[in-house]
């Protein structure tokens, strides 16, 4: 039996104050988030800004990943581009470099598609990747695509590309959309994005996550996505965040635990949660999470 996907940090990307990002503060994350038990990180997807991230920036980062003996089977790559082309060559350069994964989002720029056209983008990727194209993921996240990927469109992508599309990471916050694709598709790699749904998602069959979260509650997240455990703590935590763009909100609790203000910065045209946000955020964590604050 092929192993389980299990949990993949989705890395948070550091910028220092010239807006640059912090390589070697970067690379120190992710080793912290393998060692508590992440089988995997996640570069550039949501919580990385990876729609922030340009071609060459994407290749150093994984240059020097790799350069800092992070295995290429401990990297997944997201790829959040409007072109079939761009998307093409940055997952084509993390798979020739033997990432193990790619998650690869719908376009974003036009709304209201069909079917039909996204079934001919995803098409055009993989025909532009070749040989190449290998263990892709696709990204259900209509909340910041206002793009859904239906159970039928998995169906046809799997269906037309039975060695590609092997993995859909759900990040719906949708129940019953979860628990259709689960029913659907289980054979497949069924990764659960909203915390709040990951340990029920997994009794069901998934088999695992990419979590903002495991950023700063590694320990805790794997337990959900591993063993299908319920955690209120963590599940309330992910209502907190919620009141806040999520992004930014995650870079708080990142730059609070690590005692780093480098952590809050973002991207335009994301900004960073104000001070009030911030503390508010960081009681509510101390509330549920007591001893960890101690």
């Amino acid at each position: 039996m092929t192993e389980k996907f299990g949990l993949s940090v989705a890395l948070a990307t550091p910028f220092d104050a010239k807006g640059e990002i912090a390589v070697d503060v970067m690379v120190e994350q992710a080793k912290q988030c393998l060692a508590a038990g992440c089988e995997s990180v996640t570069l550039f997807g949501t919580t990385g800004e990876g729609s922030s991230i340009g071609t060459q920036e994407r290749e150093h980062i994984l240059t020097a990943f790799l350069n800092a003996g992070i295995a290429p089977q401990k990297i997944v790559m997201g790829v959040l581009v409007d072109a079939a082309e761009d998307a093409a060559v940055q997952a084509g350069n993390a798979l020739s470099r033997g990432a193990r994964n790619i998650l690869l989002a719908p376009p974003s720029y036009f709304k209201n598609v069909s079917d039909d056209g996204l079934f001919k983008w995803f098409s055009a990727v993989f025909a532009i990747l070749g040989d190449k194209a290998r263990d892709v993921i696709v990204y259900n996240i209509p909340s910041v695509t206002m793009v859904p990927l239906t159970v039928s469109l998995i169906g046809r992508l799997r269906a037309a590309f039975p060695a590609v599309v092997t993995g859909v990471k759900d990040s719906s916050g949708d129940w019953p959309f979860t628990e259709s694709l689960l029913k659907a598709h289980g054979d497949l790699i069924i990764l659960i994005g909203d915390e709040r749904h990951l340990a029920k998602g997994v009794r069901l069959g998934g088999q695992g996550a990419i979590s903002g979260m495991a950023n700063f509650l590694p320990a805790e997240v794997k337990l959900m996505a591993t063993e299908g455990r319920d955690d209120a703590r963590v599940e309330g935590f992910v209502a907190e965040l919620l009141k806040y763009p999520v992004t930014p909100a995650v870079k708080v609790m990142v730059a609070r635990l690590a005692g780093e203000e480098m952590w809050l910065a973002v991207r335009p045209p994301l900004v960073s949660i104000s001070s009030e946000g911030q503390e508010q955020l960081a009681l509510a964590f101390d509330a549920l999470f007591r001893s960890k604050a101690a």
